[in-house]
């Protein structure tokens, strides 16, 4: 049966593209699929997770700290084949139950940036499951309707993360945590990454009389983010910076990346629907 708590926070999140408000606004949310491992059909559920890596992310088996654990971790571990749905994209995921010293060392991570995880954790004997849900190979399936409606799913998605991020800086101590740098290093990534198939791919399909010079322009600002991405990364590798050279670097690419996204979709949308 469909979980009333859980349903009205499904619907906000599908109607508004990973957005909803009350207790969790501004977090880093996903819905996961299951298979019920007895009915058979598919079981949703929203839950947090941290990012690791351009590949893969975690979630945490908490159930706020109850002694079971909960339905879907029961039905991954008959079926390990899920669907995750993060605001922008559906795609397919396996799910792995972490173990031994990989599964303490991300749990600490993790407890480290929300210490909320440990206080899960201290109302239960049970070891809480941490859980990588690493996507299938392929393309991911945008929820869109249109190419424009996609990337602009996909840029506001940058946006919503550089601002947790932002958030999550302002309110770390001196010293950076280690989840803090792998929610950095990620967004990197993704950025490198969606920038590069722009260049290659997308950008060659728009034409336009006279767009040559937009395009020049947007290629030369992707040269320019690169650039602060790979300071923001120097600052992620120095332990001897603290979170002021963070806050400052984080600041820098989140101006320049808003005054590109607007631009870009200023003129691009328009042309591919």
């Amino acid at each position: 049966m469909p979980n009333d708590f859980n349903t009205p926070i499904i619907e906000e999140f599908r109607a508004n593209e990973g957005r909803v408000g009350g207790w969790f606004e501004g977090a880093r949310l996903l819905l996961l699929t299951t298979t019920g491992r007895k009915s058979g059909r598919p079981h949703t559920v929203p839950l947090g997770y941290l990012p690791d890596g351009g590949e893969r992310v975690l979630v945490i088996a908490s159930a706020a700290g109850a002694h079971h654990h909960p339905a879907w971790y029961h039905n991954l571990l008959a079926e390990p084949e899920v669907t995750v749905e993060d605001g922008a994209f559906t795609y397919a995921a396996t799910a792995t139950v972490l173990s031994g010293s990989e599964r303490d060392r991300l749990f600490a991570r993790a407890a480290e940036s929300d210490p909320g995880w440990a206080d899960y954790q201290a109302k239960t004997t049970r070891v809480l499951p941490v859980v990588a849900l690493t996507a299938v190979p392929g393309p991911p399936r945008p929820n869109a309707s249109s190419m424009g409606g996609a990337l602009k799913l996909i840029h506001d998605a940058f946006r919503r993360e550089l601002q947790v991020i932002r958030d999550e800086v302002a309110r770390s101590g001196s010293v950076l945590g280690a989840q803090l740098r792998v929610n950095c290093l990620t967004v990197c990534q993704g950025l490198q990454h969606h920038h590069t198939m722009e260049d290659r791919a997308m950008f060659p399909g728009v034409q336009r009389p006279g767009l040559e010079p937009v395009l020049d322009r947007l290629r030369a600002e992707h040269d320019q983010i690169a650039v602060l991405l790979a300071q923001l990364q120097e600052v992620l590798g120095d332990p001897g910076l603290g979170k002021d050279a963070l806050a400052a670097r984080v600041g820098e690419l989140t101006a320049a990346l808003d005054r590109h996204l607007d631009y870009e979709e200023q003129e691009i949308i328009p042309l591919i629907g």
